[in-house]
């Protein structure tokens, strides 16, 4: 997905509390839901939010148990979905969390805020 794709994606993605989501505001919002269907992603969500810098995949196999090559596919799989912004640094590519896609995940579980 290039980064126009993403922004669109993040920005057609409405909160659930919405009255009345279209089809493409439920597409939008299932593929947010699918990238965070592995426990190794919501984990590196998870760590990205707790880091005050961006972070690189090097950092990252350890917490996570996983080899580099799998780090760096579940890191592909959140950038596409919009949930990670990605920087290159030389040789080394560094994460940090898509604010703008953690806010709409935000409203997207405050089933509270509708009422």
């Amino acid at each position: 997905m290039t980064e126009t794709a993403t922004s669109t994606a993040i920005s057609g993605c409405a909160a659930l509390a919405a009255p009345a989501l279209s089809n493409k505001e439920a597409e939008v919002t299932a593929r947010l839901f699918a990238a965070l269907a592995d426990p190794a992603r919501v984990k590196i969500v998870n760590l990205l939010a707790t880091s005050r810098e961006p972070v690189c995949v090097c950092n990252l196999t350890t917490p996570l148990g996983l080899a580099q090559p799998t780090v760096s596919h579940h890191m592909k799989k959140l950038v596409e979905a919009g949930l990670l912004e990605r920087e290159q640094r030389g040789k080394w590519a560094f994460f940090s969390l898509n604010h703008e896609a953690v806010s709409k995940l935000s409203g997207l579980i405050d089933l509270e805020g509708g009422s």
